[in-house]
């Protein structure tokens, strides 16, 4: 039973991370920021993508914070899928 429930919490954090990639590709369109579905997208992402950009500093003017975030959330997600 514990497994079907971690299985279970493994897929919400891939589709968290998947959310995660849409976000940072909604920011290659400027305008894109202003469509009721991406402000939903950036409602529920911040409360993980706020603090991890404090977190993890910039190179630059790129920010690798979503790009390390998501590597963490599919590593945590194929630990629990596979327990």
């Amino acid at each position: 039973m514990s497994g079907d429930f971690l299985g279970f919490i493994g897929w919400l954090l891939q589709i968290f991370g998947y959310l995660i990639v849409f976000r940072a590709l909604s920011s290659w369109f400027p305008d894109a920021r202003r469509h009721p579905i991406v402000q939903l997208l950036f409602q529920i992402t911040d409360p993980i993508m706020i603090p991890a950009s404090r977190l993890i500093p910039r190179i630059g003017m790129i920010d690798l914070s979503p790009m390390i975030v998501i590597l963490l959330l599919f590593s945590i997600s194929d630990a629990l899928k596979n327990a």
